[in-house]
């Protein structure tokens, strides 16, 4: 019995003796990449939208044969040094890339395969880090018989909730005078939306809008539009009804003259002196 036991003991011994040489072999036989330098589990890149920025891959060969590797990238626009090499056995090769940072932030992936096959995945993870600009502008402005037409465009970088006032002015003064109020409305980095007010202004005057929008952050645009048949366009519509009466007061008189009846010319009063000269 105890001889049993003596040799259960051994082969106890050399079963956990074999686990760490197995594994060892393992790591000998593979090869890896990662982030060069200090311990990093992923790549990280922050900068503006467009900014191309550089760091370097590790591919190490721990086995005791070459390797040929191809490089390639998903999801981000990446351009290394060398896409396509050879790791010789027992090595480690650095891989400079640049990498240009999107419009958003994302995260991609730098790909290494072998010949046979085998697949090695790196995350980079990068952040687009955009500057807080706050503007918009008030576009095509249009009067209408009961409304205000217009456009909002949001030209900064961070979404806006704007606020309108609405002033209008006519011939004798002012028409309306809306106090700024915030519009129900959110407006996206880049949107645009068109909006209108209420407007019941006079036909006849001539009347000029002007929208005034603002934001937080300092966003701010006015916009005007002028509207109506104005004085002038006022003084034609009076001087085309006098000349209008003129004609037809001038066809009765030849219609009269023609069939013999008395006709009664309008009085014209003298001229009366002055003294000015013209």
């Amino acid at each position: 019995m105890p001889s049993a036991v003596r040799v259960l003991g051994l082969t106890l011994l050399a079963l956990l003796a074999a686990v760490p040489a197995a594994h060892a072999a393992a790591d000998d036989d593979g090869w890896s990449a990662a982030p060069a330098g200090e311990a990093r589990p992923s790549f990280y890149a922050e900068g503006g939208p467009g900014t191309v920025l550089e760091d370097t891959m590790s591919l190490t060969n721990r086995g005791s044969a070459p390797v040929d590797v191809s490089l390639r990238a998903e999801g981000a626009e990446v351009t290394f040094a060398d896409a396509r090499l050879r790791l010789p056995p027992r090595t480690r090769t650095e891989v400079p890339f640049t990498v240009t940072v999107p419009a958003h932030d994302t995260t991609a992936r730098l790909v290494a395969r072998d010949s046979d096959g085998t697949t090695r995945r790196v995350p980079v993870h990068l952040r687009a880090t955009v500057p807080t600009v706050a503007a918009l502008t008030v576009e095509h402005v249009s009067v209408h018989a009961d409304r205000i037409t217009y456009e909002l465009v949001n030209r900064g970088t961070t979404a806006l909730a704007p606020r309108l006032a609405v002033h209008a002015d006519g011939l004798l003064g002012a028409l309306l005078d809306r106090p700024p109020r915030t519009l129900p409305v959110t407006l996206a980095p880049g949107s645009r939306t068109e909006l209108s007010e209420p407007w019941d202004g006079p036909a006849l005057d001539s009347v000029e809008v002007r929208l005034t929008v603002t934001a937080a952050g300092g966003a701010r645009d006015e916009a005007r539009v002028s509207a109506g048949v104005g004085p002038w366009g006022a003084g034609v519509v009076v001087a085309a009804g006098g000349a209008l009466f003129v004609v037809r007061r001038l066809s009765v008189v030849r219609r009269r003259r023609r069939r013999g009846e008395a006709v009664t010319e309008p009085s014209c009063p003298e001229p009366e002196l002055t003294g000015a000269v013209s």
